[in-house]
């Protein structure tokens, strides 16, 4: 198990490129199994999350190729339907090849999912959509079982948007008999980038990136090439950390339109942002100001940039107040925050941060991937020395985002523990 060892007080320069979505690529190469041609997908981040999914991948059937331009998976050999627990267990996304085997071999028996410990994530809602689509559900010694001779379009409306549940019922719909309608749908960037891969297959599915999608099933799908997004938390970590150690940074290959809500918190705060086309310029020249910062589903400010935003205004001046909507037990990282010198004070679901003059670098503890990250800041700006210990949740989500750092001149250092 490895730790980071970081000497705070850099000021962060330079530029830095950011890595394919996992958000976007997990549930892309599930999409894989809703076809025997081969897909093909660019830019596919190296985590522990993508190994997870081609090891259930590859359990289930699928041969995977890896190359330096691309992923390529095929479904062509598949015949076994059953996830289990061992592969599973790690990984909420794995969730996501429920749909696709439902739709194509009209059975599936998947564990149900794990993942970061930041509050309860059910899957009720993908399991109601597949229900009113045909299928027969049932719940067996932590595994759902879901059987359809072939699923049928319906109309479903979400209680709650769900980001896993919209891309899992868009695979499912997409080979189901006649058009499916999806209310309330998430509109995240990482739901239309798995839209325009089905849509490359042959598929037919319009309004992703609203809250109606409209799928119209197709007998088959074909193979593709794709290029999965820029992933937008990367993008938004390394513009807090580029604003809380008074840096400059250019961060290159990103979509600034996917972070508008962070820049806006940023310009507020007294934080340089210049926007290009896939490049976004961010730096700090004078003090940054605590700003308030509430969480919401796409386009609103991101629940995965809550505990980065926070680690920022700990340092501001004037006192924040962060709202955490989405998910509850998201404050984890606070108690490692507090050791480091933070004056956070936690209410329900609100963190009333006063700012401080400084943070003093400790030794602290990951408890989830985002927390990791926003450790690691609190880091880079403390004086002295911060050890970040269990970062093998940072490796799940960020690519050698260590290494990148290091780059923009950043003392940090990975150490086995």
């Amino acid at each position: 198990m490895d730790k980071l060892i970081i000497r705070g007080g850099v000021s962060l320069r330079g530029e830095v490129e950011v890595s394919g979505a996992k958000n976007a690529a997990l549930p892309a190469m599930a999409a894989c199994l809703l076809t025997d041609a081969p897909i093909s997908l660019q830019r596919v981040p190296r985590l522990g999350d993508v190994r997870t999914i081609v090891a259930l991948l590859s359990y289930l059937g699928v041969k995977a190729e890896v190359t330096q331009e691309a992923l390529t998976l095929c479904a062509a050999g598949v015949g076994q339907f059953e996830a289990p627990y061992r592969l599973v267990k790690t990984m909420r996304a794995s969730v996501l090849v429920l749909g696709p085997l439902v739709a194509r071999f009209g059975r599936a028996r998947v564990s149900l999912p794990g993942g970061c410990a930041i509050g309860p994530r059910p899957i009720n809602l993908h399991l109601a959509g597949l229900e009113k689509m045909g299928a027969e559900i049932s719940l067996d010694g932590g595994y759902v079982e879901a059987k359809a001779s072939r699923l049928k379009g319906a109309r479903i409306a979400f209680d709650v948007q769900t980001v896993t549940g919209t891309e899992n019922l868009m695979m499912a719909a997409s080979l189901a008999d006649g058009v499916t309608v999806l209310e309330n749908a998430a509109c995240e960037p990482e739901v239309t980038d798995l839209a325009v891969l089905l849509n490359r297959m042959g598929a037919r599915i319009e309004g992703a990136g609203t809250s109606t999608i409209t799928v119209e099933g197709v007998e088959s799908l074909q193979g593709a090439l794709h290029e999965v997004i820029p992933d937008r938390v990367e993008t938004g970590t390394f513009m807090v950390a580029a604003a809380i150690t008074g840096g400059d940074v250019t961060i290159t290959g990103c979509l600034p339109r996917h972070l508008e809500a962070v820049s806006n918190k940023l310009h507020e705060a007294g934080i340089g942002v210049e926007e290009g086309d896939r490049s976004l310029r961010v730096w700090a020249d004078g003090p940054v100001r605590g700003v308030n910062v509430r969480t919401h589903p796409y386009p609103g400010f991101a629940t995965d940039m809550q505990a980065q935003v926070m680690a920022l205004m700990v340092t501001a001046e004037g006192t924040s107040v962060i709202t955490e909507t989405v998910f509850d037990s998201r404050f984890m990282h606070v108690n490692e925050l507090l050791r480091m010198g933070a004056n956070i004070r936690v209410v329900g679901n609100a963190a009333f941060v006063q700012g401080v003059p400084r943070l003093l670098g400790a030794p602290v503890m990951a408890t989830d991937l985002r927390a990791s990250a926003s450790l690691i800041l609190a880091g880079l700006a403390a004086s002295g020395v911060t050890t970040v210990s269990r970062v093998y949740h940072l490796d799940r989500g960020y690519e050698a985002l260590d290494e990148k750092l290091l780059g923009l001149g950043a003392n940090i250092e990975r150490v086995a523990e």
